[in-house]
C-alpha cells in the first residue's frame, strides 16, 4: 500500500513543481502582509485581547486560517479537474492504483502544501516576537489536524459533483463565514449566543483555539481531547466519504 501512496503523492509533487511559483503570493507572502497590516496596523487601536497585544493574539488565528484556506482551495478544482478535465484519476486507477490510496497520496500532498505556508508563516510571527510559548512548536501539528480536517470532506464534495460553479456556494456559504466567525480576528464569545453553535461547529474554531493554545501557552475553551477529536471526526468522516465518491466517479 505504501509504494501507491508514494506514487500518488510524487505525481501531484512533480505537477506542482511547474506551479509552486504561482501559489506562493496566496499562500505565503499574502497571510504574512495580512498579519503585518491587522496585527501591527489595526493592532494600535484594539489594544490588548486575552490579556496579549492583538497581533500575538491574531496571529495563531490567522495561522490555522491559513492551513485551514489552502486545504479548501487545494480540494476544489484540482480534485475535480482530475476527473473531469484532465482524468489524471483515471489514469491512475488503470496503473492501477487502488481508491484509497489515490485519496491518501492527495491528502498527503495537501500536508506537504500547508505545512511550507505555516513553517514559513510561523517563522514570520516568532521573527515579530508574537510566540510567547515553547508549545509553539505544536503548531505545525495543529495545522496538520485543521488540513487534514478541511481537506478531506472538500475533496469528497469536489469528487461528487459535475460542475465548478458549487464551488462558488462553499466558498460563501462554508469558507469565508468560518474564517470570519471561528474566532480568527476577534472571540467568538463576542457574537451572539444563537450564532456561536455555527462557530463550534467549525473545524476552523478548534484549530484556531488549538493553535492560539500553543503559542499564548494558555489553555484553549475546550479540553485539548475534545478539540483534536471533533477535528478527527471531520478528518475520518470526510476520508469515507472520499473513498466511497471516488470508487463511484471511477466507475461512471
Amino acid at each position: 500500500m505504501v509504494r501507491p501512496v508514494v506514487a500518488v503523492l510524487e505525481r501531484h509533487l512533480l505537477l506542482y513543481r511547474r506551479l509552486w511559483r504561482a501559489s506562493v503570493f496566496s499562500a505565503v507572502v499574502l497571510p504574512v502582509l495580512f498579519l503585518v497590516s491587522i496585527g501591527v496596523g489595526v493592532g494600535r487601536h484594539v489594544g490588548e485581547v486575552g490579556g496579549v497585544g492583538y497581533l500575538a493574539w491574531i496571529a495563531p488565528g490567522v495561522m490555522a486560517s491559513t492551513a485551514f484556506q489552502v486545504a479548501v482551495g487545494e480540494s476544489t478544482y484540482t480534485v475535480l479537474g482530475g476527473f473531469k478535465w484532465g482524468r489524471g484519476y483515471h489514469a491512475m486507477r488503470a496503473a492501477p492504483v487502488e481508491v484509497r490510496d489515490m485519496v491518501a497520496g492527495w491528502l498527503l500532498y495537501v500536508l506537504f502544501r500547508v505545512e511550507v505556508a505555516v513553517v514559513v508563516f510561523l517563522g514570520v510571527t516568532g521573527a515579530f516576537g508574537a510566540l510567547r510559548s515553547p508549545w509553539a512548536v505544536a503548531a505545525p501539528v495543529v495545522a496538520a489536524l485543521v488540513a487534514l480536517a478541511a481537506a478531506a470532506p472538500v475533496t469528497a464534495f469536489a469528487a461528487s459533483i459535475d460542475h465548478d460553479s458549487y464551488f462558488a456556494l462553499l466558498f460563501r456559504f462554508v469558507m469565508i463565514p468560518s474564517t470570519l466567525f471561528a474566532g480568527v480576528f476577534f472571540p467568538v464569545e463576542q457574537l451572539p449566543q444563537v450564532v456561536r453553535p455555527l462557530a463550534y461547529a467549525s473545524p476552523l474554531w478548534h484549530g484556531v483555539e488549538l493553535s492560539r493554545a500553543a503559542t499564548l501557552g494558555v489553555a484553549p475553551p475546550w479540553p485539548v481531547w475534545a478539540h483534536v477529536g471533533c477535528l478527527l471526526v471531520f478528518f475520518v468522516a470526510g476520508v469515507v466519504w472520499a473513498v466511497a465518491a471516488f470508487g463511484k466517479r471511477l466507475q461512471d
